[in-house]
């Protein structure tokens, strides 16, 4: 279905830095199975995935790439709306 004009995009975390350290996105820190569900998630589900991302990307060390631009992009969508 197309969204309206009036529908606002859906939240994400992507900063686009897509490349994987095992199953998980380095960029954003979202596992191969999060980032498939995605699209058929509710906003809440999404903004529940993403209120992990920040402990996650630290936990991953130097396999995250750019984490303090991914966590302050996070931090800012999960402030909106």
């Amino acid at each position: 279905m197309p969204h309206s004009a009036s529908s606002s995009p859906a939240s994400s975390p992507c900063i686009d830095i897509c490349e994987l350290a095992g199953d998980v996105c380095r960029g954003c820190g979202r596992s191969l199975d999060e980032i498939a569900a995605w699209g058929g998630m509710s906003e809440a589900q999404r903004r529940a995935v993403m209120s992990g991302l920040p402990a996650r990307l630290r936990a991953m060390g130097p396999k995250a790439e750019a984490p303090e631009e991914a966590i302050a992009h996070i931090e800012a969508v999960l402030k909106t709306k």
